[in-house]
């Protein structure tokens, strides 16, 4: 479908509005500005000359080259870009230096907390040293206990196989008695 009256010269407008960025651009790179050259007249869209086509229907157009247009002003998107990006990178590395402080902080309470733990377990050793003296210690007396409770025990049994001994004398002297 062919583009005709104001469709066709909105295009054609467009198609021509990158070629005049475009030489501002080639303008900007070579070291001078527009602004700088007061002899440039400012560069208006205006429509192109058609060329006639092959057909005579009067709604069929050559096609030109489409360029995108270019950004307005390249140089403050690039400092506005480059502040951002600067923005956005010093929040990185402030949240990585925030993230590293705390891991460091971790170390430094986990280090603390092995120390209480070491300090801990050299008390429990002193401790467990202290016993072992005392039992030692009172290992003599132990043994004693020992001895005294083994001749508690052979004097228990004396005394039962005595007292079996006099139930089985008195009842034969009762039997003896009974005669």
């Amino acid at each position: 479908m062919a583009a005709t009256g104001d469709e066709a010269a909105a295009m054609d407008s467009i198609s021509r509005e990158p070629a005049a960025v475009s030489a501002g651009l080639i303008a900007a790179a070579s070291g001078t500005a527009a602004a700088e050259r007061p002899d440039d007249p400012p560069e208006t869209p205006s429509s192109a000359p058609k060329k006639p086509g092959a057909n005579s229907d009067g709604g069929v157009e050559t096609a030109e080259e489409a360029v995108e247009p270019a950004e307005p002003d390249i140089n403050e998107l690039c400092s506005d870009m480059f502040e951002k990006m600067a923005i956005f990178l010093q929040g990185e590395l402030t949240a990585t230096c925030e993230d590293y402080l705390l891991l460091e902080n971790m170390n430094k309470l986990t280090s603390l907390k092995y120390m209480e733990m070491k300090d801990i377990s050299i008390n429990i050793s002193r401790n467990l040293q202290d016993l072992n003296n005392k039992y030692a210690s009172l290992q003599p007396y132990l043994d004693q206990i020992n001895k005294i409770e083994e001749q508690v025990s052979s004097l228990e049994q004396a005394a039962y196989k005595l007292d079996a001994y006099s139930k089985k004398l008195e009842a034969r002297f009762k039997k003896l008695e009974k005669r």
